[in-house]
């Protein structure tokens, strides 16, 4: 990981911390987010008004991951890690493949609606979590 690289992390996870604190995204918040991640931030914002973000958890564990809405006309649901992991092809792609960009716009998605409370709950057993993930 370059030095610019760890820097616009840190920086993102500084503003990540200060939404979820307010409970809410000012427009300063927004635009440095953008800043960092560019098309990505706006189309993760764009999820989130469309309530496209759920965060499953399992019970009795309470382990959790989230699955959030594409884009496409099909409107899959990605499983998604917000800090480490999405299942879509952008993430292998353009992240882990050519390491072109931090993350990508269902793992903003899911930490916006995280930090500002706009994602829907649904809980499952954990049998059910784990048959989710025997997925990935």
């Amino acid at each position: 990981m370059s030095a610019t690289t760890s820097i616009s992390l840190a920086v993102a996870d500084a503003v990540w911390a200060e939404i979820k604190s307010a409970g809410r995204a000012s427009d300063e918040h927004l635009s440095i987010l953008e800043t960092l991640f560019g098309k990505n931030m706006l189309r993760a914002c764009k999820i989130v008004d469309e309530r496209g973000v759920r965060r499953v958890t399992g019970a009795p564990s309470g382990r959790s991951l989230f699955l959030v809405m594409g884009e496409s006309k099909r409107k899959e649901e990605y499983l998604c890690f917000p800090e480490h992991l999405c299942t879509c092809y952008s993430f292998l792609y353009d992240i882990v493949g050519r390491g072109e960009q931090l993350c990508c716009k269902h793992q903003l998605a899911a930490r916006l609606a995280e930090a500002v409370g706009e994602h829907q709950e649904m809980e499952v057993t954990d049998e059910e979590l784990a048959h989710m993930l025997a997925k990935l």
